[in-house]
C-alpha cells in the first residue's frame, strides 16, 4: 500500500505480519495487488471456491470506490465481495444463472442491479419488487437501482456483466 501511513505500517508489522512493498507498481491498485497476492496462494484447483470478503471497500473516495470495483471486473472469474457499513457489492458474471440467498436478518431490503462494461440487452429477474423481463439496461438508460427484495432467493441471468448491491442493516 504505497500510501500507509508509517505509524499504521509499524502497527501491522509489530504483530508479525507480512509486508510486502509493491510500491514501484503505479498500475494496478492496492486492492488488485492483494488479489493477485491470494490467488497465487491457492493451487489451482481450489480457485473456483475462492471468496475474497473486502471490508472497508466502500464509503471512501469515489475514484478509490470505482478502483475497487475495477478489480471485480478484472477478475470476474473469481468471487469478490466489497463490503462498508452500509452496502455490499459483488460483480455477477453474464451469461450464468445467478441464485443469491438473502440473510434478510442482516441485509435488504435495498438493492440494485447495474450493468458493467458494456449495455444489457437482456437482464431477467425473480425475488425483487420490480422484477425485470428480458430489460435492456445501460447507463444513461435504464438502471435497476432503487429496487426492493421481495423473496429470500433472486435469481439473475443477463447477457452482461451485472454488479449487484444490497443494503446491509444496522443491528
Amino acid at each position: 500500500m504505497d500510501s500507509i501511513r508509517t505509524e499504521v505500517l509499524d502497527f501491522y508489522a509489530k504483530l508479525g505480519t507480512k509486508v510486502i512493498d509493491e510500491s514501484h507498481d503505479q498500475d494496478t491498485t492496492d486492492l488488485n495487488k492483494c488479489v493477485v497476492y491470494i490467488r497465487d496462494l491457492i493451487p489451482n484447483t481450489d480457485k473456483s471456491e475462492l471468496c475474497i470478503l473486502v471490508a472497508g471497500a466502500l464509503g471512501g473516495r469515489f475514484d478509490h470506490e470505482i478502483g475497487n470495483i475495477n478489480v471485480l471486473c478484472r477478475f470476474s472469474n473469481t468471487r469478490i465481495i466489497l463490503l462498508s457499513d452500509d452496502c455490499l457489492i459483488h460483480l455477477l458474471p453474464k451469461n450464468h444463472s445467478h441464485k443469491i440467498f438473502i440473510q434478510s436478518s442482516v441485509e435488504g431490503p435495498h438493492c440494485g442491479l447495474i450493468p458493467i462494461g458494456l449495455p444489457s440487452g437482456s437482464s431477467t429477474t425473480t425475488g425483487l419488487q420490480w422484477d425485470l423481463n428480458n430489460t435492456e439496461m445501460r447507463f444513461g438508460g435504464l438502471v435497476s437501482t432503487s429496487n426492493i427484495v421481495k423473496g429470500d432467493i433472486i435469481t439473475v441471468q443477463s447477457d452482461s456483466d451485472l454488479l449487484w448491491t444490497i443494503s446491509i442493516k444496522k443491528l
